[in-house]
Order: C-alpha cells, then sequence, then structure tokens
C-alpha cells in the first residue's frame, strides 16, 4: 500500500484486511503474510503487556511505547486502538498527538465509560453521545495530518440496541471521523445494515468466539465493508500452540514431538531481521591493514 495513503486506500473497492498484533513478532508475521494493513489491539496489548484483561488497566505512556516499537517494524499502516482516549477532550488530544508521533496512521477511539471493558463482554457503560462526538472533533482538530485517520467506535449495539448505535454513528460521522465502527452486531442482517448506514467508510471486527458472526472477508466486503480487523486471532493462534508445546514439554520432558508444528529457528531469525543486522555491521566491519600499507605509513 506504498503508492496510496490508508485514507485513498478505504475509497477502493476491495476491503482493507487489517489482522490485529498483540506484539512486535506477530505484527511481523501479519506483515510477511501480505497483509496491507496491521492493527494494534487494546485487548492483545493488555494480555501480552501486563497479563491481563481489557479492562482499561493500560496506561497511555505504556500503549504509546507498544505504538512505537510496533509502528517501527513493520512497513505498512498501523491502525491502533486509543481506548477512550484516557479522558476527556483534552486527553484525547495528548493521546492523538503520542499516536501520531509515535507513527501510528490511524487512531480508534470509543465511546465508553472510564474503565472500558472489552466490545464482547459484559459490563460495559457508555458516556453521552455528545461527549464522545466532542472527542472525536477533539481528535480530529489534534491530528497534524489529515492522513492520520480517526476510527470512531460505539459500544451502544450491546448496551442500547442496534438503532442507538447507528444513531451514534452517523454523530460521530457529522462529528468528523474518518471511519465508523460499530461494534459488535449480533447478527449478519445487522452487519448489512451497518456497512450500509454511513457516508464514511464502515468498519468490520471479527471475533472468534464473540458476539458477531464469523464472515469471511469476501462476505464483509460484498455487504459494503471498507475496513475489517481480526483483533484475536493471531493472539488465540499463538496462545494455542504454546499450550500445546508446553502441555508436550511437561508430559514427555522434550519438544521433539511438535518440533514440526513450530517455526523453524533460522526462519525466525529471518523474519525478526537477524539478516539485515548481519549486512549492516558488516558494511561497517574494521578491515585487516595490509602490512605493506602499515609500512609505507
Amino acid at each position: 500500500m506504498t503508492d496510496v495513503s490508508l485514507k485513498e486506500r478505504l475509497t477502493m473497492n476491495t476491503i482493507l484486511v487489517a489482522p490485529a498484533a498483540f506484539d512486535m513478532v506477530s505484527a511481523k508475521v501479519i506483515e510477511s503474510a501480505g497483509f496491507e494493513a496491521v492493527y494494534l489491539s487494546g485487548f492483545g496489548q493488555s494480555a501480552s503487556h501486563l497479563g491481563l484483561p481489557d479492562a482499561g488497566l493500560m496506561t497511555l505512556t505504556e500503549i504509546v511505547e507498544r505504538v512505537h516499537n510496533m509502528a517501527r517494524a513493520i512497513n505498512v499502516p498501523l491502525l491502533a486502538d486509543g481506548d477512550t482516549g484516557y479522558g476527556g477532550v483534552i486527553n484525547v488530544r495528548r493521546t492523538v498527538e503520542e499516536f501520531e508521533c509515535a507513527g501510528a496512521s490511524a487512531i480508534q477511539l470509543e465511546d465508553q465509560e472510564i474503565p472500558k471493558k472489552c466490545g464482547h463482554t459484559e459490563g460495559k457503560k457508555l458516556i453521552d453521545a455528545r461527549r464522545m462526538a466532542l472527542k472525536i472533533e477533539a481528535a480530529v482538530a489534534s491530528r497534524r495530518s489529515d492522513d492520520f485517520l480517526v476510527i470512531a467506535r460505539t459500544d451502544a449495539r450491546s448496551v442500547l440496541g442496534l438503532e442507538e448505535a447507528i444513531r451514534r454513528g452517523k454523530l460521530y460521522e457529522k462529528a468528523g471521523a474518518d471511519v465508523i465502527f460499530i461494534e459488535s452486531p449480533q447478527t449478519e442482517e445487522e452487519l448489512r445494515i451497518v456497512a450500509n448506514s454511513f457516508d464514511k467508510p464502515a468498519m468490520a471486527n471479527m471475533i472468534e468466539g464473540g458476539k458477531t458472526p464469523l464472515l469471511t472477508t469476501k462476505e464483509l466486503n460484498e455487504m459494503g465493508f471498507k475496513l475489517v480487523a481480526f483483533a484475536v486471532s493471531c493472539l488465540l493462534a499463538a496462545t494455542k500452540a504454546m499450550q500445546r508445546a508446553m502441555q508436550v514439554l511437561k508430559e514427555e520432558g522434550s519438544t521433539r514431538a511438535v518440533v514440526a508444528e513450530m517455526m523453524n529457528f533460522g526462519d525466525f531469525n529471518d523474519l525478526i531481521g537477524f539478516p539485515e543486522v548481519r549486512s549492516f555491521e558488516a558494511k561497517y566491519k574494521l578491515q585487516t591493514i595490509n602490512k605493506k600499507e602499515e609500512t609505507h605509513e
């Protein structure tokens, strides 16, 4: 996606698929698989960085460090979860500034009360829609570049129903959001309604085991969605694989039975950039001085 901006890419006829990374290795795996963008999931960051659930426990400082490291690790746009913006409008301003400076191409902001909760779990509470609209306005006004996108998310579907979620989405669209994200539609028909309710691009979120039907990217594209995140796919797949390997090691005292299921050690080194490190070091390696040259000196 080097020839077009993220904003331009979202106007195209094919949906942009952005699997979510929970750490820098998973971000590199997503990029190496050929995806055009990576989503930084707050759920995954809280799990991998703190070992805690997505319940508003990460600080702005912690998440900005993750955004910076992930953006530096890949060469495709990073769309980053900014939760609630970490406070009121003045906090939203700083959050946008920090995310943009750290290298993100987009920030997602949601209308939950603090502390927020994962959109596919219970116990969520929402702020007034007008307050959220002002936070979106503040976010748009705080970015340095129009190419840095603001994704407005509402969790109203699971709290107040689809009609209120659509109403909020339209309000956030009017406030200047570049992408509208209605979290947790619960049927294919609801997804279809969401995809066709806004002038701005609509985003979907696929969660294995979540509240929303798990559709293919082709099906979502045909519905009219312009962006989809697979928020926990890498995290759940990696965790299952680690559990399997550790179970075998515990029971058998060796990992020989699962080596074929693992990534090759050399391939992993290639993925994380060892060849580039060796090449760079070789370029600046001190050369042995010829004895004749030493004598002439």
